[in-house]
């Protein structure tokens, strides 16, 4: 079955680097091209592509706004193939809150660029494979969103067990994390006081990393950035601490490690990894969160925490950009509660402060 594909870039060198890697795979059909992104939204609109390459930096209205637009009126899958310039990133980072699934760095003229072109093939088949929801952010200026309704019900509310303590909070997201994120934390208090730990599956070359962290940082107004090794989980009460790429992190005698040990689930950092550890080293005094993915990475984790006495969350099926890794949770009973990423935030924060009165 062929994929078609919308190309939306307005520079003339990358649309050829483009044409040229999608060329070799004749299930790969290019539908069109686009040099800016008013002629992305209606282009979309006219030709229905299957999935969509945008880039950021366009003229007239930015592949953000495209990106915004396109996921409001005609839900398409985007990978975002952006450049590691920083102003770029965090455009890319707003551009995966809005909807767009994915990102690939653009060639950097070096050796990494061997493989580029078969890794774009690989993107784009994924990519287009995604069932995509709509997102009514480039709407909300001139109406109000109807609230999103469930693909499936959500179970009742289960009662929260009294704990003696948090001593952290463990999170898990892949496709469609940084949306998710940016509303579970910018949902928690300002104050809240438990270190938060997250694995989120994402492009690994440096730039893209710090920009992520900080974009994250940004978005929720809190303190963000990589774990380092050997740090006491006692000593980030209150910060929001990522897996750097390509790393593992773990906790081992109240410590965070990272390691660059196998992969797990194809994944480096894993989330299972995380959560396993957490299980061990903290048992009941620990949450654990799995937001949107693909795959199941966090989901045998997440039970292994709830079996140690943890309180565990799973991201309900209407609001994940793909219902990968939750769902797997929800199917094996890891998670106690599936519920959107604002009222995870909020029974979270529940349970944090009835500990620390």
């Amino acid at each position: 079955m062929t994929t078609r594909v919308l190309i939306v870039e307005d520079s003339s060198t990358m649309r050829h680097h483009l044409r040229e890697a999608l060329a070799p795979d004749p299930q790969l059909e290019i539908v069109g091209e686009a040099m800016d992104g008013e002629r992305a939204v209606q282009m979309t609109a006219r030709l229905r592509p299957d999935v969509i390459t945008m880039d950021m930096m366009l003229p007239g209205i930015s592949g953000l706004e495209a990106t915004e637009q396109i996921m409001a009126s005609h839900p398409t899958p985007i990978l975002v193939v952006s450049s590691a310039d920083r102003q770029e990133l965090f455009s890319t980072y707003n551009a995966l809150a809005a909807g767009a699934v994915d990102v690939m760095e653009k060639p950097r003229g070096d050796d990494s660029d061997a493989d580029w072109a078969s890794r774009l093939r690989t993107s784009l088949r994924v990519v287009s494979r995604i069932r995509v929801i709509t997102h009514t952010r480039a709407r909300r200026s001139t109406t109000t969103a109807a609230p999103s309704v469930p693909a499936t019900p959500t179970p009742p509310p289960v009662p929260i067990p009294a704990l003696t303590g948090v001593s952290v909070v463990a999170v898990g997201a892949s496709t469609g994390g940084p949306g998710a994120l940016t509303e579970l934390l910018c949902s928690l208090p300002s104050s809240f006081p438990t270190p938060v730990l997250i694995v989120q599956h994402i492009a690994t070359s440096e730039q893209f990393a710090v920009a992520f962290s900080d974009w994250l940082g940004g978005q929720c107004g809190r303190d963000v950035r990589y774990a380092t090794d050997g740090t006491p989980v006692s000593r980030v009460a209150g910060q929001v601490l990522l897996a750097p790429p390509d790393r593992h992190v773990f906790v081992r005698d109240k410590l965070l490690r990272l390691s660059d040990g196998p992969q797990r689930h194809s994944c480096r950092p894993s989330v299972d990894v995380l959560f396993e550890s957490v299980a061990d080293e903290f048992g009941a005094a620990a949450i654990g969160c799995l937001l949107t993915g693909m795959g199941r990475d966090g989901a045998a984790g997440l039970l292994q925490m709830r079996n140690r006495g943890a309180v565990t969350f799973a991201q309900d099926e209407g609001s994940c950009t793909v219902y990968g890794m939750p769902r797997e949770a929800a199917l094996i009973g890891a998670a106690q509660h599936v519920l959107p990423p604002a009222r995870i935030a909020a029974r979270v924060a529940e349970l944090a402060s009835a500990v620390h009165r």
